[in-house]
């Protein structure tokens, strides 16, 4: 196991390892961008699958914070904060290694969250909303103009007005819905060739289900709640032998334990990023 050291805060020496001693993170977003040498440690065993897609250009990779017992919320829905400092530095470190971040409606709504890169350096990436019926409100805070992309992917004659700036992506339903790889070619096509899917647990299903992601990152809390939302809800299966099959790896974060998942061998084609961006 690798050991991601006590992090949170914006600060050049976030990224220390007590096993190798002081690393720095603020170069690792641009080096994980570059020509392909190993990132230092800890951050290559964590990071650098993440560099390149099996399946083809694309690398889309979903995030999950639960329990123990693999819940997200509470039965009131209450989530903040289920994972402890070091967890939430690592999911904001995925935001800065992305092009796009991925959340559904019904996140946007609920949580109202900003979805940009402030616990540890680096970029934020674009925004991406999926709203098939024109849920989201105009106030909501991804939408929000702040020099980062913003696109919320619908239906072609879904209601609602986006602010200004704000880009549109229709997308035709697929039984009833907006499909995983329709939404990831969409976002190909307009340059993003890493992708990551943040949320809720519906949305992260979904891709799971449609064979739409290449890993799946599951940062597990050390609480049990013993009821609430579950993080994963997939199409039920008779037998054991039918399940995804996900060879992992285990890192330490501080508190919290990642589950690195590898679900490439699953992953459909899908296309290629048409530009970088």
């Amino acid at each position: 196991m690798t050991t991601d050291g006590r992090l949170g805060k914006r600060d050049p020496r976030d990224s220390r390892d007590p096993e190798n001693g002081p690393q720095t993170w603020a170069a690792v977003p641009g080096d994980f961008r570059g020509a392909g040498r190993p990132l230092p440690p800890p951050w290559e065993e964590l990071f650098g699958p993440l560099r390149q897609g099996v399946v083809d250009e694309l690398m889309v990779v979903g995030q999950c914070g639960q329990s123990i017992d693999a819940r997200i919320a509470t039965p009131t829905g209450h989530s903040h904060y289920i994972n402890g400092e070091a967890g939430l530095a690592h999911l904001h470190r995925l935001r800065a290694l992305v092009d796009a971040v991925v959340v559904g409606v019904g996140t946007a709504i609920q949580d109202d969250p900003l979805l940009t890169v402030r616990r540890v350096e680096g970029p934020s990436p674009a925004r991406v909303v999926v709203d098939p019926n024109g849920r989201l409100p105009p106030a909501a805070r991804v939408l929000a103009a702040d020099g980062i992309r913003r696109l919320v992917i619908t239906c072609p004659d879904a209601p609602g007005q986006l602010p200004s700036g704000v880009e549109r992506i229709p997308i035709g339903l697929h039984d009833g819905q907006l499909a995983p790889a329709a939404i990831i070619s969409a976002l190909a096509g307009r340059g993003f060739r890493r992708i990551l899917v943040e949320g809720g647990a519906d949305t992260v299903s979904r891709f799971v289900a449609a064979r739409c992601l290449d890993r799946l990152h599951v940062v597990v809390a050390p609480i049990i709640l013993g009821s609430g939302r579950p993080s994963l809800t997939l199409p039920v299966i008779e037998r054991v032998d039918e399940a995804v099959q996900a060879p992992m790896r285990v890192h330490v974060l501080g508190g919290d334990v990642l589950l690195d998942c590898d679900l490439s061998a699953q992953r459909v084609a899908v296309g290629r990023a048409k530009m970088s961006t």
